[in-house]
């Protein structure tokens, strides 16, 4: 990893939704407590459905390049700003689609038959961005336009494939199962973190959720309702009454404050 914390707490995120606004992509309510952050030498570890492309922009915008990144909902790790990885994985997932019965397939439309303009359109980024948006290498996201049985349907044929689904607040996920949680548990060995905060937004964060020390939930009135938690019961995890950055914003300052979290000596 290029990043050597000296604090033992480790931060991961969700972006779209929770980090960043739903609708304007805006992550700047969340500056003072990504600034606390970094004063106290933190690490913040962002985990999206995002590319490695998408996600060193927002890094580098953010000044947390230095950190490793959870990319394409877990199903990567990179610790660089490089981009140029191996793409074998996501054609094996395109091939393998292409055994799912057409009928099904049909009313899945992925990122990889969309143009730049579809996803910037269905996305609301820019051309730029929704180009580095289709430069996949481990999951292939789209739109489903189904029923919620079809849905089921289209599941049990992925599966039969190797395919895992995922659902976000605004796209369907396919890819060979990584998780967000399996690829913390990896950043958490490496950089040695003692205790993990995880914050997101929908049913696609849960296992990261549920798998940190502690977990925050932001309000996402857009997102599929989160699925029952553990940690709801007993408060390891709990919900913000606002939404997107400013929700994030007031809980990480109110966890570090609370934890008094400061550089090691």
């Amino acid at each position: 990893m290029t990043g050597t914390p000296t604090s033992l707490l480790t931060v991961f995120s969700d972006l779209d939704g929770t980090l960043l606004d739903h609708d304007t992509y805006s992550w700047e309510a969340a500056k003072p407590a990504i600034e606390l952050l970094a004063s106290r030498e933190i690490p913040l570890v962002l985990a999206s459905s995002k590319t490695a492309a998408e996600m060193s922009v927002i890094q580098s915008e953010m000044g947390i390049s230095h950190w490793p990144a959870l990319v394409e909902n877990g199903a990567g790790v990179t610790d660089s700003n490089s981009v140029d990885l191996d793409r074998s994985e996501y054609d094996a997932i395109l091939m393998r689609l292409t055994a799912v019965p057409a009928e099904l397939r049909a009313k899945f439309t992925g990122f990889a038959q969309m143009t730049d303009q579809e996803v910037a359109d269905n996305t609301g980024l820019s051309l730029e961005k929704a180009s580095k948006a289709r430069l996949r290498a481990f999951s292939e996201p789209g739109l489903w336009a189904g029923t919620d049985e079809e849905l089921n349907t289209f599941g049990e044929a992925l599966a039969e494939q190797g395919i895992s689904m995922r659902r976000g607040g605004r796209f369907l996920t396919l890819s060979f199962g990584r998780t967000k949680a399996e690829g913390m548990r990896d950043i958490v060995e490496k950089l040695g973190a003692t205790m993990t905060l995880a914050l997101g937004d929908a049913p696609n964060d849960a296992e990261m959720l549920d798998t940190a020390d502690f977990g925050v939930i932001i309000r996402n009135d857009h997102a599929p309702e989160m699925p029952a938690l553990r940690g709801l019961q007993t408060g390891k995890i709990t919900k913000t009454t606002k939404s997107g950055p400013v929700g994030w914003n007031q809980a990480v300052l109110e966890f570090v404050e609370r934890y008094d979290i400061r550089k090691a000596p």
